[in-house]
């Protein structure tokens, strides 16, 4: 993930949308035709496309026009841009992409904040590992890897008010949650030798979060603690009161961009048994309006058509939601012809669209397979 979510190490996919209304103080926000901003999405295309893409201030306008143009001859509908956060720099280039026939949605990295100058500046903030490490200065994995705790009011209500402020952008369709989790208890089976790790089973310096806070909430509602169970990990109790947190999080961020007349979108692991079971994140009971599973089938030495197979484990569990999932792959793995046939497995097994990452991987053959795609 460059930072870009873990994608190229490890893991933590989002959106078209749903036809969920927005909400504001209980009421739809709808514009002056009478329809919702998810509405609107729903119109615009029958199944999407989208990418996602970093920004450099650096870069001229006239480079990202260029950029934003290329996608939009080749069919791709909707971009997710990664501006660290900076609503400036998503204020200079939503229009840009706009104009170009593209929906701009604000891509954040929500529980993993590295370099976050903010949160640096309360080491409290950070999730603590069972080993009673904090990733303020002790980061699983890789030093990226910057996670804060979602129990914490201060840490919690930092991520929330960076996803306010993205969402007062006008002219941006979504804020998009990503590393909306905890740290990876269990990476990708196929990123394992990268770290020349074997996990068959939880093993403590991944398992978060043992803070105090997180610690005493549980134990004042379930009469235990965690840091005196044997094993942890079989505890349901324990594990449900971390999938909440994560919950608690989204659901807070949902009403905070339905009230700015913009929806939510996420990326996620590829379905939510496996999302549970990897990094505490059941994003079917989540209030969102469409998901973007990274069903990178690579990182899991899977074939091609696992991406069909996950596909539709994530459109199963939602169906009766009326949340959009959108099927995420990963680029560097694909030639034209398993871009095309990931296209077509996603469209086959109930997806609503797919999304690739990144824009930066793209080749002038799988760009041509994207538009191919487009007339089947």
């Amino acid at each position: 993930m460059k930072i870009m979510k873990l994608k190229y190490v490890l893991l933590s996919l989002i959106v078209s949308f749903c036809t969920v209304s927005c909400l504001d103080n209980g009421k739809a926000t709808r514009n002056s035709e009478g329809k919702s901003p998810s509405e609107e999405i729903t119109e615009a295309s029958d199944f999407k496309y989208w990418t996602w893409i970093t920004a450099d201030a650096k870069r001229p306008d006239s480079s990202y026009t260029a950029e934003f143009k290329k996608y939009k001859n080749y069919g791709l509908d909707a971009v997710l841009i990664n501006t660290a956060t900076d609503p400036q720099l998503l204020t200079r280039l939503t229009p840009l992409a706009v104009d170009q026939g593209l929906e701009v949605h604000a891509w954040i990295m929500a529980m993993n904040r590295p370099g976050d100058s903010v949160a640096l500046q309360h080491p409290e903030w950070y999730a603590v590992s069972r080993e009673g490490n904090s990733a303020f200065d002790t980061r699983p994995y890789v030093d990226y890897y910057q996670w804060l705790c979602p129990t914490r009011e201060g840490s919690r209500g930092h991520v929330l008010s960076l996803v306010e402020r993205l969402a007062k952008v006008k002219g941006v369709t979504s804020i998009h949650l990503d590393y909306i989790r905890f740290p990876d208890i269990f990476l990708p089976v196929g990123l394992l030798p990268k770290y020349d790790l074997k996990q068959e089973r939880e093993l403590p310096e991944f398992d978060f979060c043992y803070c105090e806070v997180c610690v005493a909430e549980f134990e004042k509602i379930h009469h235990k603690n965690p840091l005196n169970m044997e094993n942890p990990a079989i505890d349901m109790e324990w594990k449900q009161f971390r999938l909440n947190k994560i919950k608690e999080v989204v659901d807070d961020a949902y009403q905070i961009v339905h009230k700015n007349g913009k929806i939510l979108t996420a990326a996620v692991f590829p379905y939510p048994e496996m999302s549970d079971h990897m990094v505490r994140q059941r994003w079917d009971k989540w209030n969102i309006d469409a998901v973007l599973p990274m069903i990178y089938n690579g990182f899991y030495n899977e074939e091609i058509d696992w991406i069909g197979f996950a596909t539709k484990q994530g459109v199963e569990d939602l169906k009766n939601n009326n949340v959009e999932l959108h099927t995420g792959v990963y680029l560097p793995d694909m030639d034209s012809v398993k871009l095309s046939k990931a296209i077509q497995l996603a469209k086959e097994n109930g997806a609503k669209g797919i999304s690739f990452f990144d824009g930066g991987a793209f080749t002038q053959e799988t760009l041509e397979a994207v538009k191919a795609s487009k007339s089947n």
